[in-house]
């Protein structure tokens, strides 16, 4: 149950973010238009991206060295920390909803979804390399169930901004809000990086 958890709570701090993709998704909830092939569109999408990490970085685990996993944990670290960064240094301003545009159609919205998802680099950083790779010491079983975890996260997030919008974009404009969000996610992801340095220093001293 700890990695259900533990994926959940990771899986949540990465996506909670205002990008462009989030953005659409509660533009589509504002105006209700085709809200839930968005939101299985963006979930199915994430949890796929989700075991393709876990996966590959299981299937490879032999090519994983000790010398290999200490230079991943190094990218890792530096991922966690620019992550930091940006938290710490984001300014929170007003969302431009934009519910004053003409309806899509069907294909449309599909094509948008699905651009928004799959060209947008963060999400392979995000999913693929750091789930992937954070949980690369795992047994197959833990990798799943952590996985399983940020995949509940993700399903949960976007159902939730894309049927909820109406009620929540007042709220989602809210700086204290979002400023506590990140506070939240900030000190997670010191955890995490404090458990990735750990590691380091134990390979630097074995």
């Amino acid at each position: 149950m700890s990695y259900l958890i533990l994926g959940l709570i990771t899986g949540m701090s990465l996506i909670l973010a205002m990008g462009a993709q989030n953005i659409f998704v509660i533009e589509q909830g504002l105006k209700k238009e085709f809200i839930l092939i968005v939101c299985l569109i963006c979930s199915i999408s994430d949890v796929l991206l989700i075991f393709l990490g876990i996966f590959i970085f299981y299937y490879f685990e032999n090519v994983f060295t000790p010398r290999v996993e200490f230079v991943l944990n190094i990218l890792l670290f530096i991922f966690l920390l620019n992550f930091i960064l940006q938290k710490i240094k984001i300014e929170i301003k007003q969302l431009n909803l934009n519910i004053t545009k003409p309806k899509y159609s069907l294909s449309t919205v599909i094509f948008k979804t699905l651009g928004f998802t799959y060209l947008n680099p963060h999400v392979y950083s995000d999913t693929v390399f750091f789930l992937g790779n954070f949980s690369k010491d795992f047994m197959l079983k833990q990798k799943i169930i952590f996985g399983l975890g940020a995949s509940i996260a993700s399903i949960l997030f976007f159902f939730i901004i894309g049927y909820a919008s109406k009620y929540l974009s007042s709220y989602l404009k809210s700086k204290n809000l979002w400023k506590m969000i990140n506070i939240t996610i900030v000190i997670f992801m010191i955890i995490l990086s404090t458990y990735v340095f750990i590691n380091i220093f134990n390979y630097l001293n074995s």
